[in-house]
């Protein structure tokens, strides 16, 4: 794999950065406020990587449509509170392999269920956002993972093929996402899914260390 690799697409949420900090807490101020049961750390955890709405539609199946819009909705604004208040970050070794992968002339962007203008500003914040060549967002896309919308529009957009691209997450929706583009795939173990999810994903790849990625791309 490692001749044709000239891409890389990441998931942002438990791939890179360490979402646990800041959307669980926000999760449950979310239940708090619209009086609903206040799931535990590991049932919100398990959401992270969904559509917003996903999220919350798994751990309440029985919301209606405009009772999940309301729930995206309030997320959204006790987030925007919450990011002032908790330091993003990242998962260990992740700036530097990031950069070292820049050195060696990788493209890298991401594609994410979270808005581009979060994504940009946690970016920002870690010192990261010059790192990235293109963000997909929840708005630059009609379809969500697992669906390959993401990745054949950063594809269309940067021109790269699909052969040459390596989509990197931790969920098995960020793996068949990657799949159902062409791309070849790697999980990660650090984040929200399982090895087990992950591999019957049907992942190429599957790493413990951040620092791992840089074996595929030695010169």
């Amino acid at each position: 794999m490692k001749q044709p690799l000239r891409l890389i697409i990441f998931d942002f949420d438990g791939t890179l950065g360490d979402p646990r900090r800041k959307i669980v807490p926000t999760m449950q101020d979310v239940m708090r406020e619209l009086h609903l049961p206040v799931r535990d750390d590991a049932v919100c955890a398990s959401t992270i990587g969904l559509p917003l709405k996903g999220c919350y539609a798994q751990m309440f199946p029985a919301l209606s449509d405009s009772e999940l819009d309301l729930c995206a909705e309030t997320h959204h604004r006790l987030f925007a509170k919450n990011l002032k208040n908790i330091i993003p970050q990242t998962f260990p070794f992740v700036g530097e392999t990031l950069k070292s992968l820049k050195k060696k002339g990788i493209t890298l962007t991401i594609a994410s269920s979270r808005s581009s203008q979060s994504l940009k500003e946690l970016l920002g914040q870690l010192g990261l956002l010059e790192l990235f060549s293109l963000i997909v967002g929840a708005q630059e896309v009609v379809e969500a993972k697992p669906h390959p919308e993401p990745v054949l529009k950063t594809l269309a957009t940067l021109g790269f093929k699909a052969q040459e691209t390596l989509v990197v997450g931790d969920m098995g929706v960020d793996i068949l996402m990657g799949s159902r583009a062409g791309a070849k795939t790697c999980g990660v173990t650090w984040g929200n899914g399982s090895r087990e999810e992950l591999e019957q994903a049907g992942a190429d790849l599957i790493i413990n260390d951040m620092r791992e990625l840089l074996s595929f791309f030695d010169e």
